[in-house]
């Protein structure tokens, strides 16, 4: 039997809860404070197996001030990291606003998490930021980043693109 890929369980595709769906609009919601916050529009959270958010976190990379490795899913990732631990973050997942670049997919993978899910694609992304100095962003999926990896990670999106579009528009111009 072929192994199912990266974000497809044995016997199918990964199928979005109503629960994936409601943290993920809780993501853009965040995604759209960070924006008001004058940051970039992005929002990540984890939440443990019980559906406890154990971290939340918006963008801080924003110049002069931020730390351009600051991401959201990144300071969420290691937030939850020190919380849950190796144990609780395999069975832990990380909601973000967005496809996590190359930097925070392997935050993922280092930190152990054992499923990410997101709103809007990196393509969708590309079309949305341009050429933007502050967003030179990687043609690069999650899952061919964890895809590398010694271990699973599943992946769910992307998912509610439009909605998740909303916050970045007029950003980038």
């Amino acid at each position: 039997m072929t192994p199912a890929p990266s974000g497809a369980p044995q016997g199918g595709p990964a199928v979005a809860s109503e629960e994936d769906l409601r943290l993920l609009r809780e993501c853009i919601r965040l995604a759209g404070l960070s924006r008001e916050e004058g940051k970039h529009p992005f929002a990540a959270l984890v939440v443990d197996a019980e559906g406890v958010i154990a971290a939340s976190a918006g963008n801080n990379s924003l110049p002069p001030e931020g730390d351009p490795t600051q991401h959201a899913e990144l300071r969420a990732l290691a937030a939850a990291a020190r919380e849950l631990g190796p144990e609780r973050m395999a069975s832990a997942t990380l909601y973000t606003s967005a496809e996590p670049c190359a930097m925070c997919s392997g935050a993922a993978y280092w930190t152990g998490v054992g499923r990410v899910v997101y709103a809007l694609s990196e393509e969708r992304l590309l079309e949305l930021t341009g050429a933007h100095p502050e967003n030179p962003t990687f043609s690069l999926p999650c899952r061919e980043v964890f895809a590398r990896g010694q271990r699973r990670i599943e992946v769910l999106g992307p998912l509610l693109e439009e909605e998740a579009a909303r916050p970045h528009d007029g950003f980038w111009n």
